[in-house]
């Protein structure tokens, strides 16, 4: 059986309760005291929702608390529901019924399922009874997807799934007593379960970014170098910001590991990175929430960066297919959809069909349930794998398969862009045209002509957007992050529907 993460979290807890579990706003919160808040939390649990068979929904932002909550939670041996706080109430309503849960604990004004309970309350505990015992196949964590296509699938993590993915994580990074790690994904994120969940399972020091100052350069460059941040985890934007903020202060020499997460780390950004961190490895680091990590790849920094990075070799126990358009696994070199099964992997959505996504496969390995990841990969001669895009952003143009992904990804390694989305828009004669929105790093530093030109330089002639629009203003995100396409798509038709209203002169 493996340990749990609140197992080991107890374990450090009684081993170290001086030592800094977090740091938050400069100040820290010892082992012992976020223990003390998690029983607390836990009595809280167990009054609020005396049902143990029924889940928990919490709807927190970041805190010390929240992370109180979490493991108070799981110390209760209690599934929990944990999306993002910035989710509408419609969405988040329906989410909490479909996962059964019968309260939601957090902010006062979340939707009503059977009663909201605001965590500020029942603080008042003394004992520390031990977290009460769950088996591996026993669902801990409920995730969300980012609901960039509907509704967010609910994806439950077992205590195994958790307890396996902590354990590689601590040992690949080195997470261990007096190691900070920097914590910039909201707590809902799957990024989490490495920067937040694995840190206090093994000892280490969780340095919280406040999401109302996550843009900030200065200030995360800060609490990277006072703390002495040791592994630093995140999206391109981090790595911009922290880019931006030692081009003055000079570099950073404490971080010994910075991991790439989520988009695809745009040739500039790397440039960026080269700069910033004197004395650390880079890692490319691929997985999704249904899996969580699948893949690594080590950068070698001494060897000319290409993009897009690849994502390396399976972890320890991962089983992957490449499967082409003809539905069988790829024997050597090409394209395809990569599905993957790994030791962390959930068993499948709560409140999503999950037959053609979680399934084996006849050319997999026998009794493997696979993950379909939805990602299009390209395996090149050398063994390397990259992505190239999802399967829901390929299009045909004039004939020719686009994925719109990749063209995003060439805007994206252009110095003067800063931010790119590109979306297909119907077309009655190519079948669909391509339109880019993009946001420079200095406005009008660049012309659609040259990106045209930088475009042709690099991809066929059909995936040249037809139309470069260029805003200043940042392009809308999804909770979780991502750049909202299906608003962009929304605000574009409904600009061209209201011009073709318009009287003609």
């Amino acid at each position: 059986m493996t340990r749990s993460l609140v197992a080991s979290f107890t374990a450090r807890a009684a081993a170290q309760p001086g030592a800094p579990a977090l740091i938050w706003e400069d100040r820290p919160v010892s082992y012992g005291d976020l223990y003390a808040m998690a029983v607390r939390a836990r009595t809280q649990v167990e009054e609020a929702a005396p049902d143990a068979d029924r889940p928990v929904g919490l709807l927190v932002r970041k805190s010390p608390e929240a992370v109180a909550l979490v493991l108070g939670c799981l110390m209760a041996g209690r599934s929990f529901l944990l999306p993002s706080h910035e989710l509408p109430e419609a969405p988040l309503k329906v989410l909490f019924q479909q996962t059964g849960c019968a309260v939601v604990l957090g902010l006062a004004d979340a939707p009503p399922v059977d009663r909201v309970v605001d965590p500020a309350g029942a603080m008042g505990c003394e004992e520390y009874p031990p977290a009460t015992a769950v088996d591996d196949e026993a669902v801990t964590f409920m995730l969300t997807t980012s609901g960039s296509t509907g509704l967010p699938k609910v994806v439950p993590l077992s205590s195994g799934a958790v307890g396996r993915f902590t354990e590689w994580a601590a040992d690949t990074f080195g997470i261990a007593t007096g190691v900070a790690v920097l914590n910039y994904a909201p707590l809902n994120f799957d990024l989490c379960m490495l920067d937040v969940w694995t840190t206090l399972a093994y000892g280490g020091t969780v340095v919280l970014v406040d999401p109302d100052r996550g843009a900030s350069a200065g200030y995360l460059r800060d609490l990277v170098a006072d703390h002495a941040v040791s592994v630093v985890q995140g999206v391109p934007m981090l790595f911009q910001l922290l880019a931006e903020a030692t081009a003055e202060s000079g570099p950073l020499d404490k971080p010994e590991h910075v991991i790439f997460a989520g988009d695809s780390m745009p040739a500039r950004v790397l440039a960026g990175v080269s700069t910033t961190f004197s004395k650390a490895r880079w890692y490319n680091n691929y997985g999704c929430t249904e899996t969580n990590n699948s893949f690594l790849h080590e950068v070698d920094q001494d060897r000319p960066l290409r993009t897009p990075l690849p994502i390396g070799r399976p972890l320890a126990g991962v089983r992957w297919l490449i499967i082409g358009q003809d539905g069988r696994a790829l024997t050597g070199p090409g394209q395809g959809e990569l599905l993957v099964n790994t030791p962390f992997q959930s068993a499948g959505y709560v409140n999503a069909p999950n037959a053609k996504t979680f399934a084996p496969h006849p050319d997999g390995a026998p009794g493997l349930v696979y993950y379909r990841t939805g990602d299009v990969v390209t395996l090149h001669e050398d063994g390397a794998l990259s992505v190239i895009g999802r399967t829901d952003y390929l299009v045909k143009v004039r004939g020719f398969q686009v994925s719109t992904q990749s063209v995003e990804q060439i805007l994206l390694d252009h110095p003067a862009v800063a931010e790119a989305a590109v979306i297909a828009l119907p077309d009655p004669v190519a079948g669909h045209r391509l339109h880019a929105r993009l946001r420079l790093t200095d406005a009008g530093s660049v012309n659609s002509l040259s990106l045209r030109l930088h475009c042709s330089e690099r991809t066929v002639r059909a995936a040249i957007p037809s139309v470069i629009e260029m805003v200043t203003d940042p392009l809308p995100r999804t909770s979780t992050g991502k750049v909202d396409r299906n608003r962009i798509k929304a605000c574009v038709l409904a600009a061209e529907e209201e011009r073709a209203r318009m009287p003609r002169p």
